[in-house]
């Protein structure tokens, strides 16, 4: 379920997404329910760029509640599985930044499907080198994360 109005903020009057879900700035839906709205993007990475979001308002990963969460990934699988059939990309990239130091520029939970047609270019964000790293700084890192998800269970 869904949080109250009173258990999440529902409509920031400075967020523009927030402002595409009640309709006062328009946007090119694709899809809509009760929990989320998507919309083709206006900067696209590639054709079929588009962001799936929460109708309540969320900055990022930490501040999204469960549920709403759940909604817009459920959602985005729907989408994919219509992106599909309606464009045959090769594959699509679901991205999602936290943040302004990844470069997150709206302040409202977001996940951006990126489709990749057969012919188009790579996407730079899904290409790096694989390079191994130090087995020891990652298992260090790898015991810090698990023990801060053991002592913080929500």
């Amino acid at each position: 379920m869904l949080p109250s109005k009173l258990e999440g903020k529902f409509n920031m009057d400075d967020c523009i997404f927030c402002k595409i879900v009640s309709g006062d700035i328009p946007s090119i839906k694709i899809y809509e329910n009760d929990h989320v709205v998507a919309f083709m993007d206006i900067n696209p990475v590639s054709n079929g760029h588009s962001l799936v979001i929460p109708k309540v308002h969320a900055e990022n990963l930490w501040e999204i509640p469960e549920a709403a969460l759940a909604a817009v990934h459920t959602a985005s699988k729907k989408i994919v599985k219509a992106m599909t059939k309606a464009m045959g990309p090769v594959s699509v990239a679901a991205v999602q930044l936290n943040g302004k130091g990844v470069n997150q520029v709206v302040m409202h939970y977001h996940l951006h499907l990126i489709p990749r047609a057969e012919d188009g270019e790579a996407l730079t964000l899904t290409v790096w080198e694989m390079i191994p790293g130090d087995m020891d700084v990652i298992n260090r890192t790898g015991a810090a994360i698990a023990a801060a998800i053991e002592n913080n269970q929500d």
